[in-house]
């Protein structure tokens, strides 16, 4: 099978195997998987409000997942965008806090860069550990999720202002000039969360497919991730190409958090733990085997699976078996090799006669 047939056909056949293995599951405990998957559907896909939380969930998926994808072009690990999700979405929501006057298109415009500016410095701290005393970026961005986690909940607790807050533990709302919900959308999903930051996740989309596959960065991108000494023996900083992709990859996540905390929650709050949209991120960008025009597609069926799992309930089958499901499919994504073996193309013994 051709190469760009197979980058199809393996994401689909991981899905596919990821959902019978549900399937399996839940009749070894005495469900019953084909209403089970039917209420899963029905509730995703039911109304129009339900619709448009689907593309609600999609946008900061798509925007970690990208950043995930890009560190990973370059041959990194990084398992920190929850941390740096979360100091985006902290970090834009104080200043949209703070400036709730401040006219809309310009108010949008500073909290998006505001978020991928934190992002990128959360970023940059284990890609400069990396690239100038070679320390593990899996360690140090594990590491940094829960540094960021407290001092981002310390900020929110101990620094913001008094009038900020709603109580200890959670903001007030944003102003609307700082929501990234619109009426406009609102009314055209009946009144769901869907938001701007959808529109944002598809310019992101395209950036970042033009920044990997045409331009001379993405180029330096690719080669480090290949091979860093060859890259440096062509001239290549392999150094300056590390810490420039953890920075887009941290700017990207931070992104992803602010559309999260002012699309969807619209304030800022603690944290118990790590933002799943983080790890949910990492799945979604190995589903679509880091192809940044195959994150949107990868990341519809994870909001998918998000909204439609409490319709699960109704046929009387625990909401967390949809987490079995994911969990199947990004277990049948990591032995994709088994899907290639399947796929590859039986060439005849030479000289058979």
């Amino acid at each position: 099978m051709p190469k760009k047939f197979q980058n199809v056909a393996l994401p689909l056949l991981a899905v596919l195997s990821g959902l019978l293995l549900g399937a399996i599951i839940m009749l070894v405990f005495g469900y019953d998987p084909i209403w089970g998957y039917e209420e899963l559907f029905y509730s995703a896909f039911g109304s129009v409000k339900s619709i448009g939380e689907i593309f609600r969930a999609m946008a900061p998926l798509v925007f970690t997942a990208l950043g995930f994808a890009v560190a990973s072009r370059a041959g990194f690990f990084n398992v920190g965008l929850s941390g740096q999700a979360l100091v985006g979405w902290v970090f834009a929501g104080w200043f949209a806090l703070e400036n709730p006057d401040m006219s809309r298109p310009v108010l949008i415009l500073a909290t998006v860069v505001i978020s991928m500016v934190a992002g990128g410095i959360a970023g940059a701290i284990p890609g400069i550990l990396r690239a100038y005393l070679g320390t593990s970026e899996v360690i140090v961005t594990i590491m940094m999720n829960y540094i960021l986690l407290y001092s981002c909940n310390y900020l929110i607790r101990d620094v913001f202002a008094e009038n900020l807050m709603k109580n200890t533990d959670s903001s007030v709302n944003v102003s609307v000039n700082a929501s990234y919900q619109t009426e406009w959308l609102r009314a055209l999903t009946d009144n769901s969360r869907m938001n701007l930051g959808i529109f944002f996740a598809i310019i992101a989309v395209l950036v970042i497919w033009f920044l990997l596959t045409k331009t001379t960065l993405g180029f330096e991108i690719r080669s480090v991730g290949l091979n860093p000494t060859a890259s440096d023996y062509a001239g290549m900083s392999a150094k300056r190409t590390i810490i420039l992709s953890m920075i887009i990859s941290g700017a990207l996540a931070g992104l992803g958090g602010a559309v999260q905390g002012l699309g969807t929650f619209q304030n800022v709050y603690i944290q118990g733990g790590s933002l799943d949209i983080g790890f949910d991120g990492m799945a979604v960008a190995l589903l679509a085997s880091n192809s940044p025009l195959g994150i949107p597609f990868a990341a519809f069926l994870f909001g998918v699976l998000s909204i439609g799992a409490p319709g699960m309930v109704r046929a009387q089958i625990p909401s967390e078996l949809i987490n079995v499901v994911t969990a199947s499919i990004i277990f049948f994504i990591g032995v994709k090799f088994i899907f290639e073996q399947l796929l590859k193309p039986r060439n005849k013994a030479k000289g058979a006669k």
